[in-house]
């Protein structure tokens, strides 16, 4: 094979276009995306509330120092949430402007969606530690009847973990799943379609 035939079998490659997605097609993507744009708007939203309540629950909490550690504790979840808040917005901003006239973009918007699927569940396991300081200001703040022993406060700490990381894994799944990965199923499907 001689260049100029590698030439023209490059040319032929360069110019074949990426398949467009027709007008009926654009509409049944629409569809799950919009879902998709209202649940993340509720999101946002709920997530917005839950910090205005724990502030306020914050401010009567007694003692000083009490408040002090779970005002902390809200502000540092609150900084975690606007970490991955900032990259739920920028899927938001894609999947509000689809252009999506061929294969390929939609191809990428599905690869996107599955990037933040990772992202979604990271976020729910990063509350983890959050569980770990709760669990040690608890300990330290109910008033027992009896001095806790150091078995006692081990157990309690690493039964509480495990059962928090099991808890918010299994109800990461369960929300994204509801919310957002049905649609996305949707959307694969109507991939799948399009690369016949």
């Amino acid at each position: 094979m001689n260049i100029d035939e590698l030439k023209n079998i490059w040319n032929e490659d360069v110019s074949q276009e990426t398949p467009e997605i027709s007008i009926e097609q654009r509409n049944k993507i629409n569809l799950p995306l919009e879902k998709m744009r209202k649940n993340m708007r509720m999101e946002f939203w709920l997530m917005i509330g839950i910090f205005i309540f724990s502030f306020i629950v914050c401010a009567f909490c007694r003692p000083f120092k009490f408040q002090f550690y779970i005002t902390v504790l809200v502000a540092s979840m609150l900084v975690v949430t606007i970490f991955f808040f900032s990259k739920f917005f920028r899927l938001y901003n894609d999947i509000s402007n689809p252009m999506l006239k061929t294969y390929d973009s939609l191809k990428d918007l599905v690869m996107q969606v599955n990037l933040n699927k990772q992202y979604y569940l990271s976020y729910y396991l990063s509350f983890v530690p959050f569980i770990v300081c709760e669990m040690i200001i608890v300990i330290e703040f109910i008033p027992w009847p009896q001095p806790m022993s150091e078995t006692k406060t081990a157990v309690i700490l690493i039964s509480s973990v495990t059962a928090g990381l099991f808890a918010l894994f299994i109800s990461g799944k369960f929300w994204f799943y509801r919310y957002y990965g049905r649609y996305i199923v949707h959307i694969e499907n109507l991939l799948k379609e399009l690369k016949k």
